[in-house]
């Protein structure tokens, strides 16, 4: 009797002590996702006063805007190419940061600056790295006579997505491979020398030991970085600004020209239910994947 009454005592003080945290939480999410689902019926706009109910109609002026399928389809190319190169990258690296050699813990130290880097920084840089006329890389390609003449690799719409994907696995590839690196290390050693005995080769070992381990991890991973890709705005925008015409404008490009170019909140905040109604069947899925890799494992 006792202890059932101290374990209420202990689960009120508990709950007293997290609901600030609740709180929190709630003021700084919960409201504002609210806030924008309520806008996207509303007629709101940042210089026109009022709000008059609008229904359907923010999401008719998506809807028939005549960059809307171009973007979507630029929001899938970056989101699914950055996040396979990012993959690819990391499983590369993180295999070969494995493996023991001389100096493996100064390159597992060197091989995490990309993600360090702030992403103004990182995107600044190879803007500045890219220039036409001083750029490092342009300067490099025509002294090796790859190139003879400077290529605008940000300013040209046959290269521009391309080179944007690209910036993004070099600057994202090494959370895979620490992610990746920590997984193989729990791998026991007495499996992957049994399996060598047995005959298998480095291939086999990887195929049939090494990737069923790390099926886990990567479903984590990847459903986490095909969000933060989709949703990034920041590390496009410095380096492109959605352009060159709109070649790599994405879903939160076009949130933020609806919102702060054309001053129709509503019409972005339309567009932004959207992305939240795709992204919360992605969460679906995601879980029962999820639950089915917990029960295989049980």
């Amino acid at each position: 009797m006792r202890k059932t009454a101290r374990n209420r005592r202990k689960t009120r003080t508990a709950l007293v002590m997290i609901i600030p945290a609740l709180l929190f939480l709630v003021s700084l999410k919960g409201y504002p996702l609210l806030k924008v689902i309520h806008d996207s019926f509303f007629q709101v706009s940042l210089i026109k006063p009022g709000e008059g109910f609008a229904g359907l109609e923010n999401f008719g002026v998506i809807m028939a805007d005549e960059r809307f399928g171009q973007t979507i389809c630029n929001t899938i190319c970056y989101t699914v190419f950055s996040v396979l190169g990012e993959y690819l990258a990391g499983m590369a690296t993180a295999v070969l940061l494995n493996r023991e050699f001389k100096g493996r813990s100064v390159f597992r130290t060197l091989i995490f600056i990309p993600w360090l880097v702030p992403i103004i920084v990182a995107g600044m840089t190879w803007d500045w790295m890219l220039n036409t006329e001083f750029g490092v890389v342009n300067y490099a390609l025509q002294n090796l006579h790859i190139t003879d003449a400077p290529i605008d690799f940000l300013g040209d719409s046959r290269y521009a997505m391309a080179t944007v994907v690209l910036i993004n696995i070099w600057r994202s590839f090494p959370y895979y491979t620490i992610s990746f690196l920590s997984a193989m290390q729990a791998i026991s050693g007495d499996l992957l020398e049994a399996a060598a005995i047995d005959g298998a080769g480095l291939v086999k070992r990887f195929i049939y030991i090494t990737l069923p381990q790390l099926k886990s991890v990567s479903l984590v991973i990847v459903f986490l970085h095909i969000i933060w890709t989709a949703i990034n705005f920041d590390f496009i925008w410095i380096l492109t600004e959605g352009g060159p015409n709109y070649a790599t404008q994405t879903l939160p490009i076009m949130i933020y020209r609806y919102s702060m170019k054309k001053f129709n909140v509503g019409a972005a905040s339309a567009l932004s239910t959207m992305m939240f109604a795709v992204m919360a069947v992605m969460f679906v899925i995601y879980y029962r994947q999820r639950m089915k890799i917990s029960e295989s494992l049980e």
